[in-house]
């Protein structure tokens, strides 16, 4: 990082104020299509901020989240403890919502939340019709259409389509720079010029207005059209673990078809004899299958999420069905030496 910035002259920003900072949150906005954004230090505080403000212009508390929201299940209730706004959940809790959803609730909703793609759920995708349809409607009945974009440069790659048609209609984008891209930590709040100024003020009262925010922002920077460039191909190699998985008819992936480069495999066994299996093949084989299982809404079954990224691109597929082979034999025969 020292070198690069060395490479590139990059001077600190000051509570968010100097060059290099402003010209990545111009470079975002302008692949976004949005007139403006802000670097966050945290996609937490930048969505709940988003959404207050669209309550606030609206006349309205209630936004409409998907059960699966990261606000709802891992923020401690941070719009609730903060009174910001009120929650109302919409849609089915395993697949992506609908236009239909949304013309079901009869009260004044002030916002609503899609996030591309939904982690929670596979890394499901909504069709592009059906969300262009939500982006006729939500713009029609003046519902604040907020993305959470944690996952946007791999959504980009299961849509096939650029990121400024994807970002489009929507009202305001958050997107994140440690997931996919690979950063430190920081995220970007983009939409609307009047918008985005609101939003730094929320972002001070909250604490975000560091004194320094130019590491993150280097950790991001360096690598960020490297890591797009990349996203294609981690899509491409998503689609060739499908076709090995289909040899597999004892894992069950979810989606059935790729939508991004992500998807849950699910395993006809309790979520601690995955992890004991796990551990075996990794100490026996050296191959590390994945992070964490948990158990399923189903008795025996449990899942875990494989994010196809440059470990899942350079491992090939004798690799790949070695472990698979092991894991169904160790499912199957689970006191038999792997």
């Amino acid at each position: 990082m020292a070198s690069w910035c060395e490479a590139n002259n990059i001077e600190h920003d000051v509570y968010g104020e100097g060059d290099f900072l402003q010209s990545f949150e111009k470079k975002i906005a302008g692949l976004l299509g949005m007139e403006s954004a802000m670097f966050c230090i945290s996609g937490t505080m930048a969505q709940v901020i988003a959404l207050k403000l669209a309550c606030e212009e609206r006349g309205s508390a209630l936004v409409a989240l998907h059960p699966t929201s990261h606000i709802l299940l891992h923020e401690r209730s941070n719009f609730q403890a903060l009174h910001y706004f009120t929650a109302l959940n919409i849609g089915n809790p395993h697949r992506p919502w609908t236009l239909q959803d949304l013309q079901a609730q009869p009260e004044h909703i002030a916002a609503t939340q899609y996030e591309l793609p939904m982690r929670e759920i596979g890394g499901q995708l909504p069709g592009w019709e059906e969300l262009n349809a939500i982006k006729i409607y939500c713009r029609q009945q003046d519902i604040h259409l907020h993305m959470d974009g944690a996952r946007l440069w791999e959504a980009a790659s299961g849509f096939n389509k650029p990121l400024n048609d994807i970002a489009a209609g929507f009202d305001s984008v958050y997107v994140s720079f440690y997931k996919g891209i690979g950063g430190f930590a920081g995220a970007m709040l983009a939409g609307r010029t009047d918008f985005i100024s609101k939003a730094r003020v929320w972002m001070h009262r909250q604490g975000g207005n560091v004194f320094r925010r130019t590491p993150y922002a280097v950790a991001a920077t360096m690598q960020f059209d490297q890591r797009i460039a990349a996203m294609p191909a981690y899509f491409q190699r998503t689609r060739e673990i499908y076709e090995v998985l289909k040899d597999y008819p004892v894992f069950i992936a979810n989606p059935a078809s790729p939508h991004c480069n992500m998807l849950h495999l699910h395993l006809p066994t309790d979520k601690d004899t995955a992890i004991q299996l796990r551990n075996r093949i990794a100490s026996e084989h050296g191959i590390w299958l994945f992070n964490n299982a948990v158990h399923t809404a189903l008795p025996g079954y449990c899942m875990f999420e494989w994010y196809v990224g440059d470990q899942m691109l350079n491992i090939d597929n004798n690799t790949l069905r070695q472990a698979l082979d092991l894991l169904a034999a160790g499912i199957q025969s689970p006191v038999a030496p792997l």
